[in-house]
């Protein structure tokens, strides 16, 4: 699966969840067999070479419809900031489905 998540820094130790319009760089992260494989970044989220499953906000109210057009998933990190965190939430589904 691959989940694409908007980031403020590429230092992937460091890094968090920011919202789409702050974004500073895309990560999109490879999860395979319930593990982190791969971590890519880019500065636009069409960017990659292979298209997102998913997407993973910061909050109920981002604007999502262009990722909702391309038939993303869209998740939301409530509580998550990191990737190892989000990357855990992912795996024990305990990220939230977009609310209207």
């Amino acid at each position: 699966m691959l989940v694409l998540v908007p980031m403020n820094s590429d230092e992937v130790q460091e890094a968090e969840i920011t919202k789409v319009f702050e974004v500073k760089i895309w990560a999109q992260l490879r999860i395979e067999e319930g593990e982190l494989v791969e971590v890519l970044h880019n500065e636009k989220f069409d960017g990659f070479n292979n298209w997102s499953e998913a997407v993973v906000v910061q909050n109920d109210a981002e604007p999502v419809m262009d990722f909702m057009n391309m038939s993303m998933i869209v998740l939301v990190a409530h509580t998550q900031k990191t990737i190892d965190e989000i990357v855990e939430a992912y795996l024990f589904r305990e990220l939230h489905d977009l609310a209207y």
